[in-house]
Formats: structure tokens, sequence, C-alpha cells
């Protein structure tokens, strides 16, 4: 699809019935899955595979890196874009801190646009090198965070400025169809919290295309205000789905529907009303049609889940939050909604970790995939929990996710210990693509930072991933298909 294509949106429907999903549920929890991502639902080796494993679907063993900062197979390579306090912005101050959520867009003559999250909230005092006050692209000139664009030429020039600022806590977000971004506050302060000056916890659009588009920014209200943490689009429906990273109580999934004759496009949804279209949470429940209170408490990869929606009441939480709207057995929980990726004409999305917050089992993460069709979600990866984070191979925590155009998921970790790039293999194993060698702690007690911002560029020829901090944007190229 062009990026001057739209996505007519269609209405949508109550959910699937749990009579007509008990009828249809031969799946049980024993599914036959299809697609590039859809072998990965095997117990034990979600379980027992880890980045390297011998076996595995891989790129080989990680080479240490003599620079100290990236570790990664044999025959890969890697090039540091931006780096906080380091890189400077057409404008000349320094890349701003705490990268995180990435999107990639084909820009004029060759050249790939990256729009990059920056996920600093609180006073804009606390942060030594906060997005900067860009005129007209301003929300709220107390919040710290926003997003850069950042343009990669043919030849390797590296040029960055800023698509929004005064936002906060810009967690992840979404590329969209039509060449926009839309970047999510993982932060609902109200105006008068933490010094705000405006209300919090918005989707914003960002066009890296555009440097006048973006002028004024505009919160995006029909999509809620809460910890935001990631969207994505169908591109047949029309519906968005988002996440919240979120606990007591744990967070919710949710679906906006557009409202009727709406043709999504460049701009469009920041024309919306702040109560257009339907705004609905998740319920699940069981192939018994039981109800599923919180994600945690599958622990099968491959059980099958259908899905219900119920409308939220007040979306905009004026008085309380969100995920607080709703009694008792009224919606499923997940502690930690994080990354999500729209592939396989579906939804994947994570839950980080769950642990005594979530009343199922303690894990170190679950993929899931939400089936628009079929209105099923079903538990793809899970990972136990992680008991030598820094001295074992396992990982944990995953957080930012992508599909990739060679097959599976390439995930974002943001555990504990040592801190992957991880892809995953056909038997729901693990495999490494790169580790974080950037000790921010000391030599007795070392610390990693979480990678973000996975995504590939539109030719499929490079990932780019940032380490969050000290705030490195990285292009890593190499033989892929070699897989």
């Amino acid at each position: 699809m062009s990026a001057d294509e739209h996505v007519t949106a269609s209405g949508g429907t109550s959910g699937l019935s749990r009579r007509a999903f008990v009828g249809r549920s031969a799946l049980g929890t024993g599914v036959a899955l299809t697609g590039s991502v859809g072998v990965l639902a095997s117990a034990p080796g979600a379980l027992a595979g880890g980045p390297g494993r011998p076996g595995g679907a891989g790129y080989g063993p990680l080479v240490p890196d003599p620079e100290g900062l990236l570790s990664l197979p044999e025959g890969f390579t890697y090039r540091v874009l931006t780096r906080t306090g380091g890189t400077r912005l057409t404008t000349g101050e320094y890349t701003p801190g705490n990268h995180d959520g990435t999107g990639t867009f084909e820009g004029p003559r060759g050249t790939v646009l990256l729009v990059v999250n920056h996920e600093m909230d609180g006073p804009r005092s606390e942060w030594e090198h906060p997005v900067p006050l860009t005129e007209g692209l301003v929300y709220d000139p107390a919040a710290p965070g926003g997003c850069t664009v950042v343009e990669v030429t043919p030849d390797g020039r590296v040029t960055e400025w800023v698509g929004i600022a005064g936002t906060s806590n810009n967690c992840a977000g979404g590329t969209m169809p039509w060449g926009t971004w839309l970047t999510c506050e993982e932060n609902s302060d109200l105006a008068g919290e933490n010094g705000m000056t405006r209300d919090h916890g918005y989707v914003f659009e960002v066009d890296p295309r555009s440097r006048s588009a973006g002028r004024g920014p505009r919160p995006i209200k029909a999509l809620g205000r809460f910890d935001h943490e990631a969207v994505v689009v169908d591109p047949v429906r029309g519906h968005l789905y988002l996440t919240e990273d979120a606990d007591e109580p744990n967070g919710l999934f949710y679906r906006w529907t557009p409202p009727d004759g709406f043709r999504h496009g460049r701009g469009r949804l920041g024309r919306l009303a702040d109560e257009d279209g339907a705004f609905e949470a998740f319920r699940c429940f069981d192939d018994r049609g039981r109800f599923v209170d919180d994600l945690s408490r599958v622990t099968e990869p491959g059980t099958v889940l259908g899905v219900d929606w119920v409308p939220v009441p007040d979306r905009d939480a004026r008085d309380t939050p969100v995920r607080e709207q709703f009694g008792p057995g009224r919606v499923t929980r997940g502690r930690k909604l994080e990354g999500m990726w729209w592939g396989d004409g579906g939804a994947y999305f994570v839950s980080s970790y769950a642990r005594d917050e979530s009343p199922g089992e303690p894990h170190d993460g679950q993929v899931w995939f939400y089936d628009p069709r079929r209105r099923t979600a079903t538990l793809k990866v899970r990972f136990g929990v992680n008991p030598r984070p820094l001295g074992g191979r396992r990982p944990d925590g995953p957080d930012n996710i992508t599909v990739s155009p060679y097959g599976g998921l390439v995930i974002a970790e943001d555990g504990e210990g040592l801190q992957h790039l991880f892809g995953t293999d056909p038997h729901g194993g693990t495999f490494a693509l790169a580790r974080n060698e950037v000790n921010i702690g000391t030599p007795e007690e070392p610390e990693y930072s979480e990678f973000a911002g996975v995504t590939f560029s539109p030719d499929g020829d490079t990932l780019y991933a940032s380490i969050q901090e000290p705030g490195i944007l990285l292009a890593i190229t190499g033989p892929w298909r070699r897989r």
C-alpha cells in the first residue's frame, strides 16, 4: 500500500459468542499453526530455548565485540547512527536520551526515515538531554519526551531533527501503512501533576516526510487516555489495537472501531472528535466458555482463547483510570502489555512478565497473537522464570517486537541481567541476534540497559534497534537470508 492510499474502516461486532467458539474449538490447545510466525507454539522449546542454543534456526554464536558495544553473529556488522549527548540535530542540540519504539519509512530519493521515541517523563529539568522544544512542534513545554526523525541516505549520511516535543514517556507506538508513526505516551499525568501544564496519556501522529504536518500537535483523544504502550492498525477492517503497560490493577488490551464512513489516511485520526468510534477492552474465555481474568492463567503455548469486546465507560479517564472502570469478571488483564506488531493477518503482542501482582503462574514473558477474523487470542511463546539472568543464556522480559521478513519474530529484551535481541525458531525456541555489551553499572555489579525500537528497514536489509541507556541507535546488517 502506498503512502497515499487509504484504509477503509469497517464497523465492528460485539465478538464471537462463547457457544460459537466452543462449537468451533476442535482446535483445543494443540492447534496447527500456519504463517511465517505460526510455527512458534512449542512449550518445551519456548521454555528451554536460549540465545544461541545448539540446533536453533539462528545465525550462529555471538562474536564478542572488541569495541565493547554490540556482539553479533559472524558476518554481521553494526553502525552507530545517533548517540545521546554525542551526535547533534540539524538545529544544533544534542540527540535526546532514552531511545525507545521506532518506525521506519521509505524516504525521498532512496533515503530511509526513522521516527524514534524518547521515553522521558516528569519535569524537563530532571533530564540532561530532553527533546528540544522546537517552535511549532511542542505539545506541553513542561514535558521532556517526544520523537526525533532520523534520515539515512543511500551513501550513509545521517541527519536528525525533532518530529514532536513536549510529550511524556514516549514508549512504543506503531507504523501506519499510510506513512505516519503513532507515538504513545506511557504516562497519564494530568495538568498540575509533576509540573505538567497539559493532560498526558495520549497518542499523537508524527509524519516523517513533512516537518510542517506536525505543527500544533493535537492528541488523538478518541484512542483513550492511559499508560499507552503500542498501537497497530488492521489494514482490512480499519480497527486500531492498543496495549497498556500498567499494574494495580494489571493493564488491558484495547480495540478502537472507526465510526461509519471513516477512512484512514495521513492526519485523519487527528481530526476525530474526542468520542468518535467505539473504544473497548477485551474479555477472554477458554474452550469451555469459562471467563479468563488474567493472561497469566495460560501456561501452555498453543492455547486458544475466545475474545469478546467490552465498551469502555470513560475513555478520557477524567475521574477513574480506564483499567479501573471495570468490576470483577468484566475484562481480561495482563501485566506489562508492551510491544505489538501487525503480521500474518493479526496482532502479535507481548506480556513482559508476571509476578505476585498477577493471579496466574509467574513467567518471564508471553507472546500472544490476536486473530481478528476468528476473534481469538493464541499463546505463541512463553518464557519460564529465568533463575540466572546474568549467568545463563535464557532470555527474559520481551518488550518491543517485530515480524521478520525472513520468518519468525525479532524481540527486544528488557529483563534482568544480560540484554539481547533474539529471534524465534520454528520449534518455539529462541536464538541470539545481538547482545548489549555496554555496562552502565560497575565491574562488581554490572548492569545492562534494555534493547528497544527493533524494526527492519523497508527493504529488509537492515535491522534497526536502540540501547536505551546511554541512548544509542544502531543499524545492523549481515547475511539475513543465510538462515
